[in-house]
């Protein structure tokens, strides 16, 4: 059997309350359910029961302290088509605090054999995806100018290695293993 993995930081229920309620009043997005809001701060990808072991120890390794964090600004990730966003997403502050904290996850990964994706870290929480296809940045406009930006403040007292499993309705997240924050 394979495993779906990635390293994330959950958001506290009220915080991702505020993130749900500026969710809508986009036609065609695929808005992330309350399940779905997460930081990723490493993606493992597809492992064997021995990585997700891996991964779990490797987490237990890891000794960080609880960051503050808060909810930033709105932000997209566009599609390789130009001027087409495939995702829409909340930046999360500070970003230096967490690009370290990203680094010292993948590198506790690195040791123990496993290898997280390498792409730029840019601190976020997936709010909509649009598909392959994408939506035009004329289309999200006027929900840039008529969304207020959700507030919220929190300080994570843990890691999560959490299992993907796709489906139709879009991925399913199953936390597997925590690893306190010290």
């Amino acid at each position: 059997m394979t495993h779906r993995l990635f390293v994330a930081l959950r958001p506290p229920a009220e915080v991702r309350r505020a993130l749900l309620s500026a969710m809508s009043g986009i036609e065609g997005a695929r808005w992330q359910s309350d399940n779905q809001l997460h930081l990723t701060l490493a993606f493992v990808g597809e492992t064997d029961r021995h990585g997700l072991q891996a991964a779990t120890d490797a987490l237990a390794t890891l000794v960080a302290p609880p960051p503050d964090l808060k909810l930033g600004q709105f932000g997209t990730f566009d599609t390789e088509r130009p001027g087409r966003t495939g995702t829409l997403w909340i930046g999360v502050e500070p970003a230096d605090t967490l690009a370290s904290l990203a680094q010292a996850t993948r590198t506790a990964l690195r040791r123990a054999g496993l290898a997280p994706d390498p792409r730029k870290f840019t601190p976020h929480i997936t709010l909509a995806r649009f598909g392959s296809a994408g939506a035009s940045r004329e289309r999200l406009r006027p929900w840039f100018t008529h969304t207020p930006v959700p507030r919220g403040n929190w300080r994570p007292t843990a890691l999560h290695l959490v299992e993907s499993t796709l489906g139709h309705e879009g991925a399913h997240y199953t936390p597997v293993a925590s690893c306190a924050l010290a």
